[in-house]
């Protein structure tokens, strides 16, 4: 390796959402002089946080009845920070757009379940409602339009629903970030990093194009992350069960966000819609979420690295067997893969998007072509079980983030996490303006600022 004499604070190795949002926060609210960003594609946030390659939208846990009061508690306050970013940066709505959002029960068990659920969330949440079958036509008419008569139906509503291109949400830190003439800070598009190597206390990066050094190094790369964190002897424990995602496009059919109940010991998503971003006379029902052994959606090439994530070992062989065994699980995947079978697949996914629009039709329904991304679902090899939300393992000067949903919806404060542990890194003579970063991104008074 060519090792580089000019060294950086911190090198942030990867140009979607949560790489974009760190270095907005490390160029507006730390000291932190010199950092460089590495992306291997010629423009930011073109996998997985491409408005095609995701739900594009901002999870805050109200109506995602998969997520635990806890849980929902955390993701607020995450979401709130980017909900926060966009009123205070986006008033032209450029990058994103409201729509009400509600999550659809079906029958006595789910509306059931649904009251409880707004007992319990209704102090987190306190512009959620429970609404009726005619107020759910009034808003959204093709849900009830050629629904049984007798059919129970219920839903929680809300009009906070914010879809986001998240792309342009990354373009938008990126552009906020580079304005601070003050700093020196390196964008290298284009350039795909080869190696990395620790030399004394220093991190020597190989790219295709030169080496760098930096005394701090962050891999915000999605599945990557982890196949880098083995290369140096991290993340042992972890391997990924990717789950590659498609979206089906129907006329705009819904006039917001409808989500059906989270099916339960399932951990991907349930099946929804959503007026597109910029577009709502598009309404994109999904995702699928089918295993895959890649790390970029469509790109065989990358099945190698997939092995390497997961190892070849006895662990994750037992790891995957035994999530895949579970048969809620089983019937999940299998399922998935028949989707992708011309014809069939499309009936019988529109068989579930009827839940939400009971007269769809199917010639009213097609394929999105060219959408669809790559969700890392991490593994524990020591419990051999799903883990749910971020993994972000720690080294010596350097961090590993693995975000799956709703990795977008917490990139600000997945960047406010890792800020400190950088400073922390860093030591003496660097410093981190916390409360300055939340009172622009948290505090109420924003919304007086913005209207």
């Amino acid at each position: 390796m060519q090792f580089a004499e000019n060294v950086y604070d911190v090198a942030i190795i990867g140009g979607g959402i949560s790489g974009t949002a760190l270095l907005y926060t490390l160029s507006n609210y730390t000291n932190i002089d010199r950092i460089a960003l590495i992306e291997k594609n010629p423009g930011v946030a073109l996998v997985n946080s491409h408005k095609t390659s995701n739900s594009q939208t901002l999870h805050f846990g109200d109506i995602e009845t998969n997520y635990t009061l806890e849980k929902a508690g955390k993701v607020n306050r995450a979401a709130t920070l980017v909900k926060n970013y966009l009123l205070r940066n986006d008033s032209s709505r450029e990058i994103h757009s409201k729509y009400h959002k509600m999550v659809l029960a079906i029958g006595k068990e789910e509306t059931a379940e649904l009251r409880a659920r707004y007992e319990e969330f209704k102090s987190l949440f306190p512009q959620l409602r429970l609404i009726e079958r005619g107020e759910i036509e009034l808003l959204e008419p093709n849900v009830v339009k050629g629904r049984a008569a007798d059919e129970e139906i219920l839903a929680l509503y809300t009009e906070e629903g914010y879809t986001i291109d998240f792309q342009k949400l990354a373009e938008s830190f990126l552009q906020k970030s580079m304005v601070n003439q003050q700093k020196t800070i390196d964008l290298m598009l284009g350039t795909r990093v080869k190696k990395i190597e620790k030399e004394g206390e220093i991190y020597q990066v190989e790219t295709e194009k030169e080496a760098i050094a930096a005394k701090v190094v962050v891999f915000t790369a999605g599945a990557y992350s982890l196949l880098f964190a083995k290369t140096l002897g991290y993340g042992k424990d972890y391997a990924l069960l990717n789950v590659a995602g498609s979206f089906y496009l129907a006329p705009g059919v819904l006039n917001g966000k409808v989500y059906t109940v989270q099916l339960k010991k399932i951990p991907f998503a349930a099946i929804h819609g959503d007026p597109e971003v910029h577009d709502a006379s598009q309404t994109r029902f999904g995702p699928t979420a089918k295993v895959t052994p890649l790390l970029e959606q469509g790109k065989y090439t990358t099945f190698l690295d997939y092995l390497r994530t997961a190892g070849l070992s006895i662990a994750a062989f037992l790891s995957f067997f035994n999530i895949l065994s579970e048969p809620a699980i089983l019937k999940y995947v299998v399922m998935n893969f028949i989707y992708d079978i011309p014809f069939l697949g499309k009936w019988l996914f529109v068989k579930e998007v009827r839940k939400i629009v009971p007269s769809i039709k199917l010639s009213e329904v097609q394929l999105a072509q060219g959408y669809g991304g790559i969700r890392p679902q991490i593994v524990n090899l020591k419990t051999r079980r799903l883990e749910m939300g971020e993994a972000k393992i720690l080294g010596e000067n350097i961090l590993f983030n693995i975000t799956p949903s709703p990795g977008a919806s917490t990139c600000l404060q997945n960047a406010e996490y890792d800020t400190e542990t950088i400073v922390s890194f860093l030591g003496e003579g660097y410093s981190f303006e916390k409360d300055r970063f939340e009172q622009e991104l948290i505090e109420q008074r924003v919304f007086a600022q913005v209207g």
